[in-house]
């Protein structure tokens, strides 16, 4: 299996990809959308993005892509713990720092590191963490140091200055191992589905109107996000992601009801959640209860009730 990711080697995206499929060929892309397109195009078989930081949200490109690209199906889901280091070619001290180089949302997470410690260095922001690393690492490079995850380190020969710089110990971002549409992974009981929603119009309630066909079938939602559709200032698109699977009745028949009153709707999978987190089923929405329900209406309809 060959795997697109967003490179260079190095990136939290290449250490996710070791993790989800330690056997795949690792393909490096420039940006996100390389990736995605690699993974439509045939290039590679499938991709590993990154969806969402526990810290800074949600990643929009990924969100867009899933959006207006062209369909791809999310298959599976990685948790991984965000590390960073302040790395820095040898011989290299703290007081020699006067540059420092690192994508944007990981100078966001160590802004706290980089006020105290380097309070006067001109900080320019990367297309990467490991694509800051391999610069800092040439020779002649007008950066003197990198913030990146600690295997960019080893893949290009920097020495760790300080390790664990981020302000939050605890920062994990979600990364989807996405293909193209197929066959869906299992249920689990312990799963995830993914969904972009667009309006039919825009009205008072619409969004209501969206949220109660989740509700009243006891579908619990983990998250939700907006996104601009770009046909003017307050017209957003829907992203969700809520617990179960597309063979669940309860999440099926949430999705029938988004169909009926959305202007469009594209699922984006059912796969098994990262943290094995089971959902808790209210009173009438097994289901058993959904047969059931089904069977009674069966009867009454053919006048047997």
């Amino acid at each position: 299996m060959r795997l697109a990711y967003l490179g260079p080697e190095g990136t939290f995206s290449e250490e996710a990809l070791r993790t989800l499929a330690p056997e795949a060929e690792r393909l490096p892309y420039p940006n996100v959308s390389a990736a995605l397109n690699a993974a439509r195009s045939g290039e590679a078989d499938g991709a590993v993005v990154p969806l969402e930081n526990s810290l800074e949200g949600a990643i929009t490109t990924t969100l867009d892509e899933f959006a207006w690209g062209e369909p791809l199906h999310i298959t599976a889901e990685l948790l991984l713990p965000v590390r960073f280091s302040l790395l820095a070619r040898p011989g290299t001290e703290m007081r020699n720092i006067k540059r420092l180089y690192s994508h944007p949302a990981a100078l966001t997470q160590c802004r706290g590191f980089i006020a105290r410690e380097l309070p006067d260095a001109y900080v320019v922001a990367a297309p990467s963490t490991a694509a800051a690393a391999q610069e800092v690492s040439l020779p002649g490079s007008p950066y003197d140091a990198a913030i990146a995850a600690p295997i960019a380190g080893e893949v290009y020969g920097l020495r760790e200055i300080a390790s664990d710089i981020g302000d939050r110990s605890d920062t994990v971002t979600r990364f989807v191992k996405v293909s193209l549409p197929g066959e869906l992974p299992a249920p689990t009981g312990r799963d995830r589905t993914t969904l972009v929603v667009f309006l039919a119009d825009d009205h008072p309630g619409a969004l209501l109107e969206m949220l109660t066909e989740f509700a009243v079938r006891g579908v619990n939602l983990t998250r939700i996000e907006s996104r601009p559709t770009g046909e003017g200032i307050g017209r957003y698109f829907f992203h969700f992601d809520f617990e179960g699977h597309v063979a669940d009745a309860r999440v099926g028949e949430a999705l029938s009801g988004l169909h009926r009153v959305c202007g469009d709707l594209r699922f984006l999978g059912s796969y098994p959640r990262a943290d094995g987190v089971a959902p808790q089923i209210k009173r009438g929405t097994a289901d058993a209860d959904f047969a059931e329900a089904a069977e009674w209406l069966s009867r009454i309809r053919a006048g047997l009730a």
